[in-house]
């Protein structure tokens, strides 16, 4: 899959199972929807396929919340974003998002690269279809945290 190719791959599957646009513009098609998307004023990430999940997509919200280069974050698993012992809990969301489409209702805590914890709140997540209609990943997106986990 082209790199290219991701954004639009996020918002049509996003539509899909949703109903709704990803993007304030649905209509922008290549460059224009992938700075669009990476611009987005709330968190979207992706992963792929594999039996450990690789992130292979972060916006701009995105990689300041995890404290990350788009670089770093392509090579992580995506279960390092949880922490050790709210990763059982995050596997059965993907595998309920796998048997159902998406969920529109997750919350929970993840940690940035250099260990601030942060609780995730109104996330949806959903299956990434290709344009045959085949699984190829899937994504997340949710309001940028306003503040750490412990913070008052």
């Amino acid at each position: 899959m082209k790199t290219v190719d991701l954004p639009a791959i996020i918002c049509q599957s996003y539509h899909h199972w949703t109903g709704r646009h990803l993007v304030a513009s649905p209509e922008l098609t290549g460059r224009d929807l992938e700075r669009a998307l990476y611009a987005l004023d709330q968190v979207v990430v992706a992963h792929d396929t594999r039996d450990d999940p690789v992130f292979m997509y972060a916006n701009r919200a995105a990689l300041d919340l995890f404290e990350m280069t788009l670089e770093d974050f392509t090579r992580l698993p995506s279960r390092f974003s949880a922490e050790p012992m709210a990763r059982a809990e995050r596997e059965a969301l993907l595998r309920e998002v796998r048997e159902n489409g998406f969920t529109d209702a997750y919350s929970g805590v993840r940690v940035s690269s250099t260990g601030k914890r942060f609780f995730i709140e109104k996330a949806t997540v959903w299956n990434l279809l290709d344009a045959g209609g085949a699984p190829c990943g899937q994504a997340a997106t949710f309001p940028v945290p306003q503040r750490t986990c412990g913070e008052d």
